[in-house]
């Protein structure tokens, strides 16, 4: 039993290797505008500053932020500037 798990690990791992281009660290790539939003985050900017600045419903700029977070292994919006820095994407 324990040869059959050891030997199925090396095909798991690759199972979860991450596809290519996103070794950066990214559970996947950020959209242009969310690269324009997350910019703005670093600013300081709130949910409003960001759909006026971008010109979008505050309900679109919620899902830019959420997805951006997401992304970025994020839980809140200090996490994902801090991430996305020591990602070089800031």
């Amino acid at each position: 039993m324990r040869t059959l798990l050891r030997a199925s690990r090396p095909a798991q791992a690759k199972q979860d290797a991450r596809p290519e281009g996103l070794a950066s660290g990214l559970l996947a790539p950020l959209t242009p505008q969310e690269r324009r939003v997350l910019q703005l985050l670093a600013e300081g900017a709130s949910n409003q500053e960001i759909a006026n600045r971008l010109v979008v419903s505050l309900a679109t700029a919620k899902k830019h932020v959420a997805s951006i977070l997401s992304k970025l292994g994020a839980e809140n919006r200090t996490q994902a500037i801090a991430r996305a820095r020591s990602l070089s994407l800031l």
